[in-house]
């Protein structure tokens, strides 16, 4: 599972509009007939693209500069804080049908709207919050997503004030360490056994939009997976996982 909605590129994606024709120069290479370079991502097989400054990347972020600073500096790298944990919950389920990168252009829009994530303030919103995030067109002004963001936030601060973690919670659900890196992307599943299990306590627990397979994306992004492609010159430094939990 890559970041969501994310869809492999082929010789018929569509392409910004830049006026003349487009026709295709190379393996993910393309010009307009006005001879501007549109595309300069090249595909080095199936689940690496070199991008244009020469570095073997995971296909995923094409040639998106922010994207591939996501890839580079966040994506698999270990995650810890209750409150960076808490965003990343929250926008991943955010992100639910719709694009990673989506969320990712808005995400400093989100942290100004939610208060940078911080639980106890989130779950202190009332009805004018509510009010005032659907009248944000710098989020994703969905009801049900805004309110269970707030409902989230009461979950993890319950936890917290029980003397519990969200941070450990999620991290003991961390499945062990693959045994070889990924080398072609369909072996990646849009799910995982400990994201099924993280997702039953989460929801036991009282929280929304916390399915497996947005569990999934959240483990990848939050480096308790590494799912960077062999051969990805990106990769983050080997989390330390904490005690684990079976899945059931």
């Amino acid at each position: 599972m890559l970041p969501h909605g994310t869809q492999r590129r082929g010789a018929t994606e569509r392409l910004p509009k830049t006026g003349g024709r487009l026709s295709r120069q190379g393996p993910g290479s393309w010009e307009s007939s006005q001879g501007i370079l549109r595309y300069t991502i090249h595909e080095v097989n199936g689940s690496l693209r070199v991008g244009s400054d020469g570095i073997n990347r995971c296909w995923w972020c094409g040639d998106d500069e922010q994207y591939q600073r996501y890839h580079d500096t966040e994506w698999g790298w270990a995650l810890h804080g209750e409150n960076r944990v808490f965003e990343k919950l929250i926008l991943e389920g955010m992100q639910a049908g719709l694009s990673w990168i989506t969320i990712l252009r808005k995400r400093e829009n989100f942290r100004s709207a939610f208060r940078d994530f911080d639980i106890d303030t989130v779950a202190a919103f009332g009805d004018d919050d509510v009010a005032r995030l659907l009248g944000d067109a710098g989020i994703v002004r969905n009801r049900a997503k805004i309110v269970a963001a707030i409902g989230n936030a009461r979950a993890a601060q319950k936890m917290i004030a029980e003397g519990q973690s969200l941070d450990e919670l999620c991290w003991s659900f961390a499945p062990p360490s693959r045994a070889r890196m990924l080398t072609v992307i369909d072996e990646i599943d849009g799910h995982i056994p400990e994201s099924k299990a993280l997702s039953k306590e989460l929801l036991k627990r009282g929280f929304r939009f916390v399915g497996p397979t947005t569990l999934y994306a959240f483990m990848q992004s939050s480096g308790m997976v590494n799912d960077h492609i062999e051969g990805c010159e990106r990769l983050p430094a080997k989390p330390k996982a904490k005690s684990k939990k079976k899945a059931s």
